[in-house]
């Protein structure tokens, strides 16, 4: 590599990474509690437990669930209902004035899914986890927190890229780990630097490529309405709304029938994002670490019950279904909740000793111009405001 091409490395590595650099120790420290989201709300007494039951106690009609959380918050319907794999015996039931309401005008109850009833209600929006999401995805600014983060997200890829471009040629002049422990402390610090960030490369180009995937996923999902969700409906393009819906629980019936070896994950009622006027939108997902991150659309007729369409979602949504639960790591259980935190941590600290090895060098320029200017004068040390 030629001494142009090294220099237009550097100069990459080093802009990318001070542009980026702040934020990224803002995403890291704020995602490193969030990998532990569900433990952290469990010990704060902000997680509602189902009561225990004989093992083998039958599902209820979730019906029965809907009923009594529309008794629970008069003038307002459900809108979601979704299940959650860690919290056995339940389902999350959201509820609003209308279909098409906002985050903050949604309240999420929480139904025993055996008795019917209504278990409390999670006030997640007042919660410090939720505090910490918000400030974590999209700096509570919505979508342009969204691309803003994902932007610099992008800029985190590039800045490792070019730094194993420049780590490179020099692991030809020292052994892999080489900390020079006899040179001054800034030295130190870029060996470790350079040595942490080897180490952590790969995670961090995973964390890093998925963090930008999912700043994308409201501009995702409105691609998929607009493309695979509108080709569901058009039979129903022009037909007037639904003025009363049928039984939800019929609808995930008529989808599990189409689709026996999976499960539901989350239902849309008519009207929402997820849906249409005319339709429930059961999403199906998988029995295996996998599959059960990857949702398959069922469209089921709001007053009949049937399945009208049910397709496997596009590329696209995939990728992005796929790479939230790699950018948390919480596909694999505590054990790998606890290699991302250590990660996490690592990453951290290459974060805050590159801030460090570019004030540093600041300072070394600066006394090495002062050094400069003592020999061209030859007159002593040079006058304090010289530095």
């Amino acid at each position: 590599m030629t001494a142009k091409t090294m220099k237009t490395w550097v100069w990459i590595h080093k802009w990318t990474s001070l542009v980026s650099m702040i934020f990224l120790l803002l995403l890291c420290i704020t995602g490193l509690p969030l990998i532990f989201y569900h433990e952290i709300d469990d010990a704060l007494g902000k997680t509602i437990h189902a009561p225990e039951m004989p093992a083998g106690t039958p599902e209820g009609s979730v019906d029965k669930v809907v009923e009594a959380a529309k008794a629970e918050i008069p003038g307002q319907s459900p809108i979601f209902l979704s299940w959650d794999d860690d919290h056995a015996g339940q389902v999350f039931v959201t509820m609003a004035e209308k279909p098409d309401a906002t985050r903050d005008g949604m309240r999420l109850l929480v139904g025993d899914s055996r008795t019917g009833k209504i278990l409390g209600e999670n006030d997640f929006q007042n919660s410090i986890m939720f505090f910490i999401f918000r400030l974590h995805t999209d700096l509570f600014v919505g979508l342009p927190g969204l691309l803003f983060l994902g932007a610099m997200g992008l800029l985190f890829v590039v800045a490792i890229i070019s730094g194993v471009v420049i780590y490179a040629p020099f692991m030809k002049r020292l052994d892999f780990g080489t900390v020079r422990k006899e040179k001054s402390a800034r030295i130190k610090w870029l060996d470790l630097h350079n040595l942490m960030g080897a180490v952590t490369i790969a995670w961090a180009l995973v964390v890093g490529g998925t963090g930008v995937i999912n700043t994308w996923a409201d501009l995702i999902f409105m691609a998929w309405r607009q493309d695979q969700l509108a080709s569901m409906v058009k039979p129903y393009e022009g037909l007037a709304p639904y003025e009363e819906i049928g039984s939800v629980q019929k609808a995930i019936d008529a989808a599990l029938a189409a689709e026996p070896e999976m499960q539901p994950s989350f239902v849309a009622y008519p009207g929402t994002g997820f849906s249409s006027t005319h339709h429930y939108g059961v999403f199906l997902k998988g029995n295996t670490p996998l599959t059960s991150r990857i949702l398959k659309p069922a469209l089921v007729d709001a007053k009949s019950g049937e399945v009208t369409d049910i397709e496997n979602p596009p590329w696209y949504v995939t990728a992005l279904l796929v790479s939230q639960p790699l950018h948390f790591g919480d596909y694999g259980g505590m054990p790998l909740k606890i290699v991302w935190a250590l990660l996490d941590i690592l990453t951290i600290i290459v974060l805050g000793s590159g801030i460090y090895l570019w004030l540093a060098k600041r300072k070394v320029s600066a006394e090495t111009r002062v050094a400069e200017i003592e020999r061209m004068t030859d007159s002593g040390p040079a006058p304090q405001a010289a530095e």
